[in-house]
């Protein structure tokens, strides 16, 4: 068929975040919105030419129509080779796995994470390297660049590919191989984890568990891995089927959006394990009966027990974690004599560290962990990791997490969440604490002590590059922090996200309530940054 060459006109704003492009679906279906996008990939990231790119998403509205539109560009722009999921599935961490096993040049994925799904929700599309992971600032800025000045695209005027059939097909000169979505990241996770004592557990008769897939990408992996293979209970795996709305629900993994398992946890009856994954099936919540393991604290405890999983029993390199994050992690690196790495809130920021092999696990607050296997965050994975102590230790996740405290000391960590907040407010509000920032030092705020103020800033330790403005941070004596920044995942206004965290090393005080705990910070953070005044919230919208 022939190649069409259309011209077009920028549009303001296609400036990716920390994960890619997000608007609302409405956006991305104006004409040659999406193709603009795709077009300045295509021009700037000259590898792809002659080679090949995966292509996938989480099954979102759009989704679908967005991949037809990317096969037919690629092929006018001489892609040799495209591997898609079958149905346009492709979960995250599945794409990254997909691109490092057969060496693909790049992938596109096709998501808005934990973000609603369907006609008047959001849609996101970002690049992701050769390596598997993000595209780092370079890249992105190069992209962007371009759609500034794009006046044309390339197109196919071929016919839809059929997503639906597992095999190979012809576009042009272009070869399409439509590949199951599931199999290959499977037999990745076979290799990691005991799947022989996680078998076990679910066979002793005296383990019970689910999994919210939240009517998002995870649930075909969950279903295939947790009861195909690990030999779970049907019915484990709940709200498995990938719906282009997410079944109406915010596929969210934390205690708001997934309180339906939150329940199913709780009480005499409760499940021994309760585990739920995003959107895009890069993020994870991890409960017990009748307890939350916080993403700062599932990362320190795989950290400290990665010996008891087959793809880490070899120790680990070092440990990375986002500034928000809590210093639990840095604990245990400190014990086992190994580098714990503070980067920006963004995985991309993960990627040089582990391709230099300076690190094995790293993880975020937002729900996020992963380790050296893929370069995305990876929400079953985690799961398995889990399940994989569970089984070998024969504790309750409770008993682990309190154990690892008693050894460690406990991070008493929340955060809180504005969300939708005017962004000039929020700006402003940043710049008052900026303003605030030189003298805060020596100060007493509430019962602390603050020791140190600044506006992260990150030095890559590989390539030198600088990340500036990356939040607010206010520590104090003991180890208390507050942590102010904005977050780049929504589509509309800012979302201011406060984090609080002390550190509690006596273990006869490890049991209290969190709000309760961290009451006399939350005072400080929201009188420091004037949080009422400036916006208008009295409380947050999301606690976590």
């Amino acid at each position: 068929m022939a190649t069409t060459q259309v011209s077009t006109t920028p549009f303001e704003g296609q400036k990716p975040g920390t994960s890619g492009l997000r608007k609302k679906v409405k956006v991305f279906q104006q004409p040659h919105y999406l193709e603009n996008f795709v077009q300045a990939i295509f021009d700037t990231q000259r590898g792809l030419t002659g080679g090949t790119l995966v292509v996938g998403g989480d099954g979102r509205f759009y989704n679908r129509e967005a991949i037809q539109v990317i096969l037919r560009m690629a092929a006018a722009n001489g892609v040799a080779k495209v591997m898609v999921g079958r149905g346009g599935i492709f979960s995250t961490p599945a794409a990254s796995c997909i691109i490092r096993k057969y060496k693909a040049q790049g992938g596109i994925v096709l998501s808005a994470s934990h973000n609603p799904g369907g006609p008047d929700e959001d849609f996101g599309i970002k690049f992701n390297i050769d390596a598997g992971g993000p595209a780092p600032e370079g890249v992105t800025n190069a992209i962007f660049e371009r759609t500034k000045t794009i006046d044309r695209y390339l197109i196919s005027d071929s016919a839809p590919v059929d997503l639906d059939a597992v095999g190979e097909t012809a576009l042009d000169e272009m070869q399409v191989q439509v590949v199951d979505p599931v199999a290959d990241y499977a037999a990745l996770m076979e290799r990691l984890f005991d799947f022989n004592a996680i078998h076990q557990l679910f066979n002793s008769g005296g383990f019970r568990m689910r999994f919210d897939a939240m009517h998002a990408v995870t649930g075909p992996y969950a279903k295939e891995i947790l009861e195909n293979r690990l030999g779970a209970e049907p019915g484990t795996v709940m709200n498995g089927t990938p719906l282009p709305d997410f079944g109406g629900g915010h596929p969210d993994p934390n205690l708001v959006h997934a309180h339906d398992l939150v329940v199913l946890t709780q009480g005499l009856n409760g499940l021994d394990f309760g585990a739920a994954s995003d959107g895009d099936g890069d993020r994870n919540m991890i409960l017990g009966k009748d307890f939350f393991v916080t993403p700062s604290d599932s990362l320190a405890v795989l950290a400290a027990n990665a010996h008891l999983a087959p793809g880490y029993k070899a120790g680990i390199a070092g440990v990375a974690r986002s500034m928000p994050t809590s210093q639990a992690a840095d604990r245990v690196a400190e014990e086992l004599g190994v580098e714990c790495y503070e980067t920006p809130t963004g995985w991309k920021f993960f990627g040089n560290l582990l391709d230099a092999r300076r690190i094995t696990l790293c993880g975020e607050e937002s729900f996020g962990t992963g380790s050296d296997h893929v370069r995305e965050k990876d929400g079953l994975w985690a799961v398995l990791y889990w399940l994989n102590l569970l089984a070998v230790r024969k504790q309750s996740v409770g008993d682990i997490v309190r154990e690892h405290w008693q050894r460690f000391g406990r991070n008493y960590y929340t955060r809180h969440d504005y969300e939708a907040v005017d962004a000039g407010a929020a700006e402003q509000l940043m710049d008052h604490l900026r303003i605030l920032l030189p003298d805060l030092p020596g100060k007493r705020l509430g019962e602390l002590t603050v020791t140190y103020a600044d506006d992260f800033s990150y030095t890559d330790p590989v390539d030198g590059s600088v990340a500036d403005h990356q939040g607010v941070r206010v520590g104090f004596e003991g180890g208390s922090r507050i942590v102010f920044r904005l977050s780049g995942t929504g589509t509309q206004g800012a979302t201011l996200r406060v984090y609080i965290e002390r550190f509690e090393p006596d273990p006869a005080r490890h049991d209290q309530p969190v709000q309760e705990a961290l009451a006399p910070l939350i005072v400080t953070a929201r009188e420091l940054a004037q949080i009422e005044a400036r916006t208008g919230r009295r409380e947050p919208d999301v606690i976590t």
